[in-house]
């Protein structure tokens, strides 16, 4: 019983090693039958036992107690075992010795594992120190350092001897430690099995660095706490660049998405890939319901423009021909709608695949608008042409009245006289006569009609601002003045008070004024409007730099038919008055200093009350 409880294998022998018992265990290790065994030499079963074994033995019986922590022995099929032993005497109740008891222990597996381990942990130490961007290193459980690699040195400048034996909170800055960040990350690991944060860590040379941390617990195989790990990897750079990309993208985004502008991207199939939010106000589509679907669905008899391969971008054909060429297309809206667009396609590859982007830009309200300037321009026109007429008709008919009404009289008087002879050729001069007045004043009556019908009526007036009023008409003088490249600056600010005017009869004074310093300043002119509030008028002027006004003409300038023109009719200055007039104010012009015209007229201004802004 007691060989069978001994933790090893044990064997009995005599003083000729012979032997007497042995465990089962060692019936085992050693491979033995265990009836053949008891009562044979030891050497038997070991025939290469050295004489160092032999002398071993010998001082075993001599009463020498001999161990050994670990040996190397070679099997018979070539292969070692590692034992541990121990050989002693034992002795016969009379005192001398009877023999020597052996025990042994086969380490082999635990030698192996162990060089296993030492040759893993060689290798670990070799990659842990060649880890560049990482540093590692090992605590004990109260967070004293007990490895620190060659990443750990690089990163943090604490060499190994600096470290080791020393608490990490040597890692950490005053304001960390103070509020027990350290203790609290190791409690955190201990607790979770591990704990990770994104921090500022502190160098040697007291600089900062962003870092990705972290600490994890480790346990032996019976669970007990033996140290941590911590893991630290420098993210300054990822960071900078990720807060980079982000805020490019953002800004990108941003800009995407508060552009006027529609804006689409289509791979080489036209298949959309990107719809923006100004293109899903412009369309009326959402984004689900345009991704991948063909760009054609947006255009007007797109599938008629196809080129080939080539693919039709946004409906236009040949996309290599369209490419940074802004040009006017028929877009469909999802209602069914259509809208004039201008187009603008950029192309860009992604490693082996072209995309093409489209900016589109309505220009359903710019069309609109210029067809009604051209429109005004046109009413303008028929109106400088009806007031031309008017005043002539109103001149006509105030010159013709007198003689038309001396000749009436004349030929009245004739009648009289006539009624007062008796014979038949007084009659007929008399009826005669007679029908000449009243042709006369029928002639009267006919120019009187058309003065009152030319006539000016009520005005119809309303408040404007002068300085919108003013930028209005330069629009339109420009695209007809005779003179394309004559500088125009209205200098008015937003914020001035508006007038009370009947808006199109105004705005025709300042056609023919404008029109007229057109003509004088000739090119390379300049030409300034002007606003100047006085007292309850408003004073607007139009000044230029040409040559002035003859002093000749100055004194008849707003008289009918007065002109400096070989083609003019003298009419224009002499509306613009009489317009001006009815609205309460006065028109007059004068010499600018160093040469040049302003021609001056009031209209009624309205003054604002406190907190009350423009309509525009």
């Amino acid at each position: 019983m007691f060989l069978e409880h001994v933790p090893a294998a044990v064997a009995m022998f005599d003083r000729d090693m012979c032997y007497i018992a042995c465990s089962q265990r060692w019936l085992t290790d050693y491979a033995l039958d265990g009836p053949s065994v008891i009562g044979r030499s030891y050497y038997a079963f070991f025939p290469d036992a050295d004489d160092r074994w032999r002398d071993i033995h010998r001082r075993a019986l001599a009463g020498e107690t001999l161990h050994c922590e670990l040996e190397r022995f070679r099997r018979g099929d070539g292969s070692y075992d590692w034992v541990q032993w121990e050989i002693v005497p034992w002795r016969l109740p009379e005192g001398g010795i009877g023999g020597v008891m052996l025990f042994t222990q086969k380490l082999t597996g635990s030698v192996e594992n162990d060089e296993r381990a030492r040759a893993v942990k060689r290798q670990l130490d070799l990659l842990i120190d060649n880890v560049q961007d990482y540093a590692i290193y090992m605590l004990d459980p109260e967070g004293r350092v007990s490895m620190w690699n060659d990443g750990a040195r690089r990163l943090f400048g604490w060499d190994e001897e600096e470290m080791l034996g020393r608490h990490y909170e040597r890692l950490f800055d005053a304001l960390d430690n103070a509020a027990g960040r350290p203790r609290h990350q190791l409690a955190k690991a201990a607790r979770d099995g591990s704990f990770r944060d994104r921090s500022l860590q502190l160098r040697k040379d007291g600089s900062h660095f962003l870092a990705d941390a972290t600490l994890s617990r480790i346990r032996d195989e019976h669970g007990v706490l033996i140290g941590f790990g911590r893991v630290v990897h420098d993210i300054t750079d990822e960071d900078e660049w990720r807060r980079m990309i982000a805020a490019n993208e953002t800004q990108m985004r941003l800009i995407l998405e508060t552009i006027p502008d529609a804006m689409v991207v289509i791979d080489e199939k036209c298949a959309i890939q990107s719809f923006s939010a100004a293109a899903e106000k412009l369309f009326g589509y959402s984004v689900p319901e345009v991704l991948g679907r063909d760009v054609t669905m947006l255009m007007v008899d797109a599938e008629a423009t196809r080129n080939g391969d080539d693919p039709a971008c946004f409906g236009v054909p040949g996309n290599g021909h369209i490419v940074g060429q802004p040009r006017r297309v028929i877009g469909r809206r999802k209602d069914g709608s259509t809208l004039p667009l201008e187009l603008a396609v950029g192309e860009a590859r992604l490693a082996d695949r072209r995309v093409f982007t489209g900016f589109m830009r309505d220009l359903t309200r710019r069309e609109r608008a210029d067809a009604q300037l051209r429109e005004l321009q046109n009413e303008l026109a028929r109106l400088s042409r009806i007031w031309a007429v008017g005043t002539m008709a109103t001149a006509l008919a105030h010159d013709l009245n007198q003689p038309l009404a001396a000749i009436t009289n004349y030929v009245q008087a004739c009648a009289q006289m006539a009624k007062l002879g008796e014979n038949e050729a007084a009659g007929a001069m008399c009826d005669a006569l007679a029908a000449a007045g009243q042709e006369a004043l029928r002639a009267g009556a006919i120019v009187q009609r058309l003065r009152e019908f030319i006539a000016r009526g009520e005005l119809s007036l309303s408040r404007e601002q002068p300085d919108v009023l003013a930028r209005q008409t330069c629009a339109l003088v420009m695209p007809g003045g005779a003179c394309p490249d004559v500088r125009y600056n209205v200098d008015m600010s937003a914020d001035i008070n508006p007038v009370l005017i009947d808006r199109v009869q105004i705005q025709q004074v300042l056609v023919n004024l404008l029109r007229n310093a057109v003509e004088a300043v000739g090119p390379g002119g300049a030409i300034t409007v002007k606003a100047t509030e006085q007292w309850d008028m408003m004073c607007l002027s139009v000044i230029d730099n040409g040559p002035g006004i003859s002093p000749d003409i100055a004194d008849a300038l707003f008289d009918p038919f007065a002109t400096t023109k070989s083609t003019g009719m003298g009419l224009g200055l002499s509306i613009c008055r009489a317009i001006v007039e009815a609205h309460g104010g006065n028109l007059w012009h004068e010499a600018v200093p160093g040469g040049g015209t302003a021609f001056h007229f009031t209209v009624p201004m309205v003054i604002r009350g406190p907190g009350e802004f423009s309509d525009d």
